[in-house]
């Protein structure tokens, strides 16, 4: 389950990265408006950097199975996900988000859900 969930992870994170350099305008539809400034186009371009590093990251160790060098890459991508989740359910809530962050809460809620119980003890594993 663990390899499949940073895979799954990896993808997602990679293709958000992308989305935020490559089609900052289109991604961010309803948020950034058609005139935005170069500086705002910057910002969303610098902020699908770390993205693209935690995607590698998930990639490179979807195989690992070692708890004490996994544990803290699942536990910071808990930590990620669920704060994204939880701003998301903000501005559905509240009505200041688009449209489309109710299926982004979907998706982060079952992430963060995912990576919580990839975190519980393999009772399988003899350690």
């Amino acid at each position: 389950m663990r390899t499949i969930l940073l895979l799954l992870s990896a993808i997602y994170m990679a293709l958000v990265e992308c989305a935020l350099i490559f089609l900052p305008r289109q991604f961010g539809t309803g948020a950034v408006p058609a005139d935005a400034s170069p500086e705002l186009i910057a910002l969303l371009r610098l902020l699908g950097g770390p993205f693209l590093g935690i995607a590698v990251l998930n990639w490179l160790t979807r195989r690992l199975d070692t708890g004490s060098v996994l544990r803290p890459i699942l536990l910071a991508n808990l930590v990620g996900f669920g704060a994204v989740a939880l701003n998301d359910l903000w501005g559905v809530v509240s009505g200041e988000a688009r449209e489309i962050a109710k299926l982004f809460l979907v998706i982060h809620s079952l992430f963060a859900l995912s990576f919580l119980l990839a975190l519980k003890p393999d009772r399988s594993d003899p350690r």
